[in-house]
């Protein structure tokens, strides 16, 4: 029995880049011998243990071979004969197929080391082929690493290209593109993962309400950048900048879905995309799975955005109605990033990007002057129930409106 350290925590010790999980592969034993020595299996489709202290995964060295379309359509062969280089060529990646033995000697028969080196993401072999979500998993690794200059290998472009020909994407499951696009959407540079999708013709099939974005013109007084598309992903940039949050970054990547609705007669004008795009997000987010959170966050910044944009203009009972759609009074983590994704949506334009947008600061004082009306004085002079609740309103809409004077006063100043 021989125990190696494997996959990603053997790539980013050569990278030099953070990592905290460690996984093992086990070559030369069988399931009872891992039982006998403590380990806890997990594994249902393969063996794969914990260590019965550090709580580590440990895998028996396996082979898998297609049996069925879709990434479960496998029939895995795991034994005390598989070898080390066996077990490595099922992985995808050269740079995921290294792995390192108790002595601090790196095992590498398919040159992912060269391509840590040379910054390439290459497929180990053909069998690449048999899973979808290796897709995925490029594009993802491509938002993590592109910073460092990584690009992928144009042999592996092609043949993701090919996979997607042959309907392969068809057969992944929403929970699985959900779980990939969530961990691309917490890396440095979440754009290369919608770039790498789209370029392979994935994005269409995953998500084709993002992919219809590129080529709808927008209003070039407005936006220089003219591509609705190209738009989006200046505004997940922006995103990226303003939080780590990987819902900030979902709301700022969907808020434009309904500009792909638009009839092309009305182009480039795009009036009502903000309602359409909530219906839209909502479809998107439930067919993937993606959780209720994230969801309702995207639908406000989908349907409201323009609202902040136009934040200043506003009635003070519409700046009122707005805070309440978004349930900032409830919910004022949530409001936060709101106003961080349309501040995002501001920025994401050629020229824009480190202007100053006052909008979202109005709208936070606008919060704060509004929220403090003093509802239990309301009661104590005995509204109750609708009356109180109209009352409340109109306590906080003539709070944003002594706000509003305040702000352009000094600001004339």
């Amino acid at each position: 029995m021989k125990t190696y350290l494997v996959g990603g925590a053997v790539r980013d010790e050569i990278l030099g880049y953070p990592f905290s999980e460690k996984d093992w592969v086990v070559v030369g034993a069988t399931v009872d011998d891992m039982l006998a020595a403590g380990f806890q299996q997990v594994g249902k489709d393969f063996p794969v243990f914990l260590h019965p202290q550090t709580k580590e995964e440990y895998a028996l060295a396996r082979t898998e071979r297609k049996t069925a379309a879709g990434y479960k359509g496998f029939e895995v062969h795991a034994s005390p004969d598989v070898t080390l280089e066996e077990d490595l060529r099922r992985r995808d990646l050269t740079i995921n197929a290294i792995a390192k033995d108790e002595n601090g000697n790196y095992i590498d028969p398919y040159h992912g080391i060269d391509d840590i080196n040379n910054k390439v993401l290459r497929h180990v072999s053909d069998a690449f082929a048999e899973d979808p979500v290796r897709i995925l998993r490029v594009a993802r690794f491509l938002a993590r690493y592109a910073h460092l200059g990584f690009t992928v290998a144009d042999e592996t472009m092609d043949l993701m290209k090919a996979m997607v020909e042959a309907g392969e994407v068809d057969a992944l499951v929403p929970e699985r593109i959900w779980q990939e696009m969530q961990k691309a959407l917490t890396e440095k540079t979440p754009v290369k993962f919608i770039e790498v999708l789209r370029e392979c013709g994935a994005l269409k099939k995953i998500i084709p309400e993002l992919d219809r974005l590129f080529g709808v013109p927008q209003p070039e007084e407005h936006h220089p950048e003219i591509d609705t598309g190209i738009h989006t992903l200046m505004v997940l940039e922006q995103a990226c900048r303003l939080s780590p949050d990987a819902d900030v970054r979902l709301a700022a990547l969907l808020h434009d879905l309904g500009k792909g609705t638009t009839p092309k007669q009305e182009w480039p004008r795009h009036i009502g995309h903000e309602a359409r795009g909530a219906k839209i997000v909502k479809k998107v987010c439930a067919r993937l799975r993606v959780p209720n959170d994230y969801r309702d966050l995207a639908e406000r910044v989908a349907c409201l955005h323009l609202h902040y944009h136009r934040a200043l203009e506003l009635k003070p009972s519409t700046v009122v109605k707005t805070l309440v759609q978004v349930d900032a009074y409830r919910k004022p983590a949530r409001f936060e990033k709101f106003l961080l994704a349309c501040e995002a949506d501001a920025r994401g334009r050629p020229g824009y990007e480190n202007r100053d947008f006052p909008q979202g600061d109005f709208l936070r004082q606008a919060y704060q002057v509004s929220k403090a009306v003093d509802v239990a004085a309301l009661r104590e002079q005995g509204y109750e129930n609708r009356e109180l609740a109209e009352k409340i309103t109109e306590a906080r809409v003539k709070a944003v409106a002594e706000l509003k004077k305040r702000y352009f006063s000094a600001n004339e100043r």
